[in-house]
């Protein structure tokens, strides 16, 4: 679970240094920095539990840390959704990991402005004339996350965005 913290770390960095914006670039610096933290203490709290006797005050230490890592973990994910839809440079050729980073983040961003979309042509009104909303939940990076198979740690690989281009150019 803590190698996994760092994953997120990774991803987070990677966005915060594509982002447009300097100050959802900044809060998902932070949020990743703090996962770091999180995620190192976890590391360390299971090694000495590893090798320590069992006691339920270092299970409940463990199980504590690692609730504090998913929480951090869904903050950086939030912030990266922040920066997505402020906009992202285009990642360097040369650098695989950020494009994958980079079409995972665009093709989120895609699916929530089709979801917002599809939302704003609903005719059904209230009794105040204001358009219902649908039940299904806006697209999250969270879910995305969530859907990509437990097997794999990276992005699946997208295609490559066209030279020249921001990342949000071909937002539909």
């Amino acid at each position: 679970i803590a190698s996994d913290g760092q994953v997120f770390v990774k991803f987070g960095r990677i966005v915060a240094k594509h982002c447009l914006d300097k100050r959802c670039s900044a809060e998902l610096l932070c949020a990743a920095e703090q996962t770091h933290t999180i995620s190192s203490q976890l590391g360390i709290v299971a090694r000495v539990k590893a090798v320590t006797a069992e006691s339920k005050s270092s299970s409940e230490l463990l199980v504590s840390n690692a609730q504090n890592l998913i929480q951090a973990v869904l903050h950086v994910l939030k912030a990266a959704e922040a920066a997505c839809i402020k906009g992202l440079r285009q990642p360097p050729p040369d650098s695989e990991e950020e494009e994958e980073v980079a079409a995972f983040c665009m093709q989120w961003r895609k699916n929530l402005l089709w979801h917002r979309a599809k939302e704003s042509l609903n005719s059904d009104r209230d009794e105040l004339g204001l358009r219902k909303t649908r039940a299904k939940a806006e697209p999250t990076l969270t879910a995305m996350v969530q859907e990509q198979s437990p097997q794999t740690k990276n992005t699946p690989k997208r295609p490559k965005p066209i030279k020249g281009h921001t990342i949000m150019d071909g937002h539909l």
